[in-house]
C-alpha cells in the first residue's frame, strides 16, 4: 500500500507536466497540434469558454490557449508570425467577445477560468 494522501497522485502530476511541456512547446511552433493537445489535457476549458460565449473560432479559441499560457503579446507576435499590435487587437476583440472587462487583468481573468 503507498503512503499517499487522498486526491495526490505523482505519476499523474508528473504526467500533467510533461504535457504542459508539450503543450507549450507546439505553442511555440505554432502547430495545428495544439488545439487538440490543449483539449486532452484541459478539456473543461472550452467548455467554460463556450458558456460565456459558444460562437469562437477555432483561431480564437487558440489565441485562447495562448492566453493561458500566460504568454506575452510579443511572444504570441513571435510565435505566430504577426505584429505584436495585432496581437494587441485581438486581445480588445477578444475581450468584447467574453465580456472581459478592461480594467480586469486578462491573464488572471483566463488563469481564474
Amino acid at each position: 500500500m503507498k503512503n499517499e494522501k487522498p486526491g495526490f497522485n505523482l505519476e499523474d502530476l508528473t504526467k500533467k507536466i510533461f504535457a504542459e511541456d508539450e503543450i507549450i512547446a507546439l505553442a511555440k511552433e505554432n502547430s495545428p497540434r495544439l488545439l487538440h493537445k490543449f483539449r486532452l489535457v484541459y478539456p473543461d476549458f472550452f467548455e467554460k469558454i463556450a458558456a460565456i460565449n459558444p460562437d469562437l473560432k477555432n483561431s480564437e479559441s487558440i489565441f485562447c490557449i495562448y492566453l493561458k499560457l500566460n504568454l506575452s503579446t510579443k511572444e504570441i507576435a513571435t510565435y505566430t508570425f504577426v505584429t505584436p499590435k495585432a496581437i494587441q487587437n485581438r486581445k480588445n476583440r477578444l475581450r468584447k467577445k467574453l465580456s472581459i472587462p478592461s480594467e480586469v487583468d486578462i491573464y488572471k481573468w483566463f488563469n481564474n477560468l
